[in-house]
C-alpha cells in the first residue's frame, strides 16, 4: 500500500519480481521446463495470521490512498500511470484499488480494466472530485464500449468542469456505486457506438441520464433529479426516485416502484480518529431512493483490526485459518491462486474484495463455500476459473438446506465469475445456491466469448447459477454464453429484477447445443409453484453456425404462482434464430424479425 506523498522502498517491478521468487522458494509457483505439464501447487500449511493495525492497515502494493495534502500533479501522475496500464489489460494479471480519504481533490479518473476507485467516507459527498471519473469507448473501436469490463467506482462526489458532461460508457461488471454525480451522464460515448449494459445503485445524479445506444440497464435505488432519456431493449429501475415511468415495450422502460428486500454494499471507510473500519449497511426493505439521503444509514461498523487483510501470495490454508478464528475477510488487490476452498463457516462473515481481487481455484475445487448460516455478506469478489473442470465456482448452503435465513439472510454484491478469457478455464456450474433466502446484488457469471482459451471443447461449462433454494432474490442478475440452461432455478418463492443473457456464440451445430430440444437462457423447473421476476432479456448471436436455433429464452411452469412481466428476445444482427419468448408464445427473432416482445405472461 502507498499513501501519496510517501516514498516507496521498492520500484514496482522489483516488488513483483521479489513476490515471485518468494511464492517459487514456498512452493506457491510450480515452475516447470518448457513444454512441460503444468502442476497443481501441493497443499500448504496455514502461516501465522497476521493482526491488522486499524490506524495504519497494510492493504497491498496495488493499493494507492490519496490524502487532501497529496500533491495534484502526483496524484494526477498517478492516476495516468494506472489508467495508461489498465487502458487495454481486460485480462491481465494487474490489479488496482485508488482510495480517496476524505475531502477535496482536483482529478480526472480514466477508468480502466480491473481498477475500483472509492472514497473513504461516511457518505459520498464526504469526498468530492473536482474533474471527472469517467469510462471511454475508445480502445476496441470508436465508440464500442460492449468490453468496458470489470471496473467500479463507489461512494464519490464528483463535480465536472462547467458545460461538460460525464461519460460513463460501460457494459457488464462496472458498477457504479452509492455515487453522488453533480452534472449529467451518458451512459455511451456519446455520438455513436454502442454499449451492452451496466449498473447503477444507491446513487444521486444532478443532471440529466442519456443511455443513449445502451442495450440495457439496471438503476436501483437511486435518485434522477434531472431525470432519464432513452431506452434499448431492456431498461428497468426497481426504488429509483425520478425514473421513467412503467411502459413497456415502447420505450422499454421497467419500473419497479420500491425494492422489496436488499442490503447495500458493505464499504471501508476511515473514522475521524483516523481508525479504519468496514461499514455493513442494514437490511432494508420496501425502499426506495438512496441510502445516505439523511446522513449516515443505519447499520454496524467493524474495525478493521476484526478482519484478517490478505495478500497475494497468502494460501487457502491461511486464510482459512483467520476464518476459523472468527476474523472477517478482506482481499487486497492482486490475484490469489487458491490449492484448497475458502470454507466461510461463521454466521455474519464479511467477505469483502478491492481493487477486483481475484480468486483463481487451481486444483478443481470450488473457490470459495459458504455455510448454510445466516447474515454472511460477500462484497467485490472476482472469481476466475482455472484450468482443473471444477464442480462449482461457489456454493452456497450444503445441498438440502432447510433453513430460514428470513430475517439475516447472506447476500452477494458485486461478485463477479469469469471462465475463460486469460486461459482455458472449466467449471461444471459457477454458482450453486442451496440456501434460503439468499439475496444477489449484481452478479455477472461470463462463459468467456473471447481472449484465450476460448472455444466449444476448451472453456467448457454447463450452468451458471442453479437455485436450489427457497426465496432467493437477485436484482441485477447478468448470466452469458453457458452450453446448457444458463440459469436454472428449483426452488420456490425465487424473483428476479433484471436479467440479461446472451446464449454460448459457438455451438458448432444444433445436435452439439441439445438437439432439437435446445435450452434456455432462464428456466424455472416445472415443479416450482411460486416465481416471479420483471426486466428479462436473452439474445443469440450463433456466430461460429448462424443455421443453429434456440427453442425458447425462457422455460418456466404453467401456473397461477409463475409470473413474468416484461420479456425480449433479440437476434443480434440476425445472426441465429430464437424460436420463442417463453414456452410457445413470442414472435421468432431471426434475421427478419430481430426483436420480440412479451410483455406478461402467466398469472
Amino acid at each position: 500500500m502507498k499513501i501519496f506523498g510517501r516514498t516507496e522502498t521498492r520500484p514496482r517491478q522489483a516488488v513483483m519480481a521479489l513476490a515471485t521468487a518468494s511464492a517459487v522458494a514456498a512452493g506457491l509457483v510450480t515452475v516447470t521446463a518448457a513444454g512441460a505439464e503444468p502442476q497443481a501447487p501441493a497443499p500448504q500449511p496455514a502461516q501465522a495470521v497476521r493482526d491488522t493495525d486499524p490506524k495504519n492497515p497494510d492493504l497491498g502494493p496495488n493499493t494507492y490512498i490519496a490524502t487532501p495534502s497529496t500533491p495534484a500533479g502526483e496524484l494526477q501522475g498517478k492516476l495516468d500511470e494506472i489508467a495508461e496500464r489498465q487502458h487495454t489489460n481486460q485480462f491481465g494479471p494487474e490489479r488496482d484499488a485508488v482510495l480517496f480519504q476524505p475531502g477535496d481533490y482536483n482529478a480526472d479518473v480514466n477508468l480502466g480494466f480491473n481498477t475500483q476507485v472509492a472514497g473513504l467516507g461516511m457518505s459520498p459527498d464526504d469526498v468530492n472530485l473536482n474533474g471527472h471519473v469517467r469510462v471511454e469507448a475508445d480502445w476496441l473501436g470508436e465508440g464500442n464500449a460492449t468490453q468496458n469490463f470489470w471496473r467500479s467506482a463507489e461512494n464519490l462526489a464528483v463535480t465536472p468542469p462547467s458545460g461538460e458532461i460525464e461519460r460513463w460508457a460501460v457494459s457488464q461488471a462496472a458498477p457504479y456505486r452509492r455515487m453522488h454525480m453533480r452534472g449529467q451522464m451518458q451512459l455511451w460515448n456519446g455520438y455513436d457506438g454502442w454499449a451492452s449494459g451496466g449498473y447503477i445503485a444507491d446513487s444521486k445524479i444532478d443532471g440529466l441520464v442519456e443511455s443513449g445506444s445502451q442495450q440495457q440497464f439496471l438503476t436501483r435505488n437511486s435518485e434522477l433529479a434531472g431525470g432519464w432519456s432513452g431506452s434499448v431493449w431492456n431498461m428497468m429501475f426497481t426504488g429509483t426516485v425520478g425514473a421513467p415511468a412503467q411502459h413497456f415495450p415502447d420505450p422499454s422502460h421497467t419500473n419497479v416502484p420500491e425494492t422489496p428486500k436488499l442490503r447495500e454494499k458493505p464499504f471501508l471507510n476511515i473514522g475521524e480518529d483516523g481508525n479504519y473500519n468496514v461499514f455493513v449497511p442494514a437490511l432494508r426493505e420496501n425502499t426506495q431512493g438512496v441510502s445516505w439521503a439523511n446522513g449516515a444509514p443505519e447499520g454496524e461498523q467493524i474495525s478493521l483490526a476484526d478482519f484478517y487483510v490478505a495478500k497475494e501470495g497468502d494460501n487457502a490454508a491461511t486464510i482459512n485459518a483467520a476464518l476459523a478464528e472468527g476474523k472477517h475477510l478482506l482481499f487486497s488487490p492482486g490475484v490469489y491462486h487458491l490449492d484448497d476452498t475458502i470454507k466461510v463457516d461463521n454466521p455474519n462473515t464479511v467477505v469483502l474484495g478491492i481493487g477486483m481481487a481475484s480468486l483463481v481455484p487451481d486444483t478443481g475445487k470450488p473457490a470459495m463455500s459458504v455455510a448454510d448460516v445466516d447474515g454472511v455478506k460477500l462484497a467485490g469478489l472476482f472469481i476466475d476459473a482455472g484450468e482443473q473442470n471444477s464442480p462449482a465456482l461457489m456454493t452456497l448452503g450444503e445441498e438440502d438446506a432447510n433453513a430460514s435465513h428470513a430475517e439475516n439472510p447472506t447476500q452477494l454484491s458485486d461478485v463477479f465469475f469469469r471462465i475463460g478469457g486469460p486461459w482455458a478455464g472449466k467449471a461444471t456450474t459457477t454458482l450453486d445456491i442451496n440456501s434460503n433466502d439468499v439475496l444477489l446484488d449484481h452478479s455477472w457469471l461470463w462463459r468467456g466469448d473471447h481472449g484465450e482459451g476460448v472455444g466449444w471443447d476448451v472453456n467448457t461449462a454447463e450452468t451458471g447459477l442453479i437455485v436450489d433454494g427457497d426465496n432467493v432474490t437477485a436484482h441485477g442478475l447478468f448470466v452469458e454464453h453457458y452450453q446448457k440452461n444458463n440459469v436454472v432455478w428449483n426452488g420456490n418463492g425465487g424473483r428476479t429484477y433484471f436479467f440479461q443473457n446472451e446464449f454460448p456464440y459457438d455451438p458448432p451445430d444444433q445436435a452439439a447445443w441439445g438437439g432439437d430440444g435446445g435450452w434456455a437462457a432462464y428456466k424455472v423447473a416445472d415443479d416450482v409453484t411460486d416465481h416471479e421476476a420483471w426486466g428479462l432479456g436473452s439474445y443469440c448471436f450463433f456466430d461460429t453456425n448462424p443455421a443453429v436455433t434456440a427453442p425458447r429464452s425462457f422455460e418456466v411452469p404453467v401456473n397461477p404462482g409463475v409470473k413474468m412481466h416484461d420479456l425480449v428476445s433479440v437476434s443480434l444482427g440476425g445472426t441465429g434464430t430464437i424460436n420463442k419468448v417463453i414456452n410457445d408464445q413470442g414472435d421468432t427473432a431471426n434475421a427478419d424479425n430481430q426483436i420480440s416482445y412479451v410483455p406478461e405472461y402467466g398469472g
